[in-house]
């Protein structure tokens, strides 16, 4: 029944496609209970305020990426009001493979992670756990001789431990090693941190490096969300995977997201790919690239089938069902089904941005308060749009998000009850396909909840 289906989908145009994906990839989908909270219901985009004809554009936007050999596959998730609209995928495995991608398809999330992990460490902070002023060093004693390297490279001490709010918003000092030229991000890749057995040697080894900066002083990307996870590692006295199964994933539904394959999914978990300037093509890899500081073979976020360093950072591999059920229940205010992961206050305090005006910004990565990122915020886990226009971007304020290294991206819009998720292997992505996403999404609505 399900290949005479797909048969049928094929003579169709883009809107015929993609509705009748909903009705036939939502019973899959989002049809059939799951553990933990229900599944989402599917309705059609004109039920809740979107003009399904140019909600197809989606469809004809990816297409347009594969054809034209900008991508190998993508699958694109919208949600409205907690009801799934638009379920679209598009593509191939591989760059060299053509076997259709498909919607259960295993994707790296990378930095996807780290709401994950923002989370996980909240509901600590909802126990009583720790306090935002409390050093992080009370779990963290490896780091009680942190220094900070200098402008004249020298390494001073720093003037008190990073705190768990800084730790929380990439304010505490801490960096990545994505710059090659400058000399802290050259110690970190040196120390090959990724290649650590676990978080307890990855700490270790990070206590030996500098920091950037002094603690609260600037805004940088960086390992921070990592040492996050082995916080909630310590509080909680659970491995910090197995904390992640038991409190987000099982309570959430969530039956695909782990940080290292099953054997038995290993047939369903994509190859990765990367831009390649020199070839002037994409091309499959294998592992991390040099732009991020980590070696092909190292064994965190570069190999999936045997880990035993569980990075809260970007260790995660995951389907777009599962990630939307962990997306809707953030739109949901903390919550799905009957499931209650995080307070709504507390989420919306999440929400907030937390990083000053005063607060610089400084390195690379995906910092969403560099100068070409104007009218963003960072709140405790999430990027914020707090200005649409000076972002430059068709959006609505307070909207937050998150994407990963790969070129998987998601964001909840609270002003016009919106989810989206889209997931596709790109290291090193030139393409603008993110901000093509969003104009997709957002000129199909017929119906705008914004005052």
């Amino acid at each position: 029944m399900v290949n005479v289906m797909k048969r049928r989908l094929r003579g169709l145009g883009a809107l015929g496609r993609a509705l009748s994906a909903v009705a036939l990839f939502g019973g899959l989908l989002f049809g059939s209970a799951a553990h933990g909270a229900a599944e989402l219901q599917t309705a059609t985009p004109e039920s809740v305020g979107f003009d399904g004809e140019r909600l197809a554009r989606l469809s004809t936007l990816a297409s347009d990426y594969v054809n034209q050999g900008k991508l190998a596959g993508v699958v694109t998730l919208v949600n409205r009001g907690g009801k799934m609209v638009f379920t679209d995928t598009v593509g191939h495995r591989a760059i060299n493979d053509k076997t259709p991608l498909k919607h259960t398809d295993l994707f790296r999330i990378y930095s996807m992670t780290k709401p994950i992990t923002a989370i996980a460490a909240m509901q600590l902070y909802e126990r009583g756990a720790f306090h935002m002023s409390d050093p992080i060093t009370k779990w963290l004693p490896e780091l009680n001789a942190l220094t900070v390297l200098t402008e004249d490279g020298e390494r001073v001490p720093v003037n008190r431990p990073p705190t768990m709010q800084e730790l929380l918003t990439h304010t505490a000092g801490f960096s990545y090693g994505f710059d090659p030229r400058d000399p802290v991000d050259q110690a970190y890749r040196k120390a090959d941190l990724w290649a650590a057995k676990d978080l307890d040697e990855f700490v270790a080894k990070v206590g030996e490096l500098p920091l950037k900066h002094q603690p609260g002083v600037a805004w940088h990307y960086s390992i921070a969300v990592d040492l996050t996870g082995l916080i909630v590692e310590r509080i909680s006295g659970q491995p910090f995977g197995e904390y992640l199964q038991i409190h987000l994933f099982e309570p959430l539904g969530m039956v695909d997201t782990f940080f290292e394959v099953p054997p038995e999914k290993l047939s369903r978990f994509l190859p990765n790919h990367r831009w390649s300037y020199e070839a002037g093509k994409v091309i499959r890899i294998d592992g991390l690239v040099p732009e991020l500081g980590g070696r092909p073979t190292s064994r965190a976020m570069g190999n999936f089938t045997e880990v035993t360093l569980f990075s809260g950072g970007g260790g995660l591999v995951s389907t777009a069902r599962d990630y939307m059920r962990f997306a809707e229940m953030l739109r949901a205010g903390g919550r799905l089904g009957d499931q209650r992961i995080i307070g709504e206050k507390t989420l919306r305090y999440m929400t907030k941005n937390h990083v000053p005006a005063v607060t610089g910004a400084v390195g690379l990565g995906e910092s969403p308060l560099a100068r070409r990122f104007k009218g963003f915020g960072f709140g405790l886990g999430f990027g914020l749009i707090e200005d649409p226009v000076s972002n430059g971007s068709l959006s609505s304020a307070g909207t937050f998000m998150w994407g990963g290294a790969a070129g998987t991206i998601f964001w909840v819009d609270p002003v016009e009850d919106l989810v989206v998720v889209s997931l596709i292997q790109l290291m090193v992505s030139p393409w603008p396909l993110r901000e093509d996403l969003r104009v997709g999404v957002y000129q199909a609505l017929e119906e705008s909840y914004e005052p």
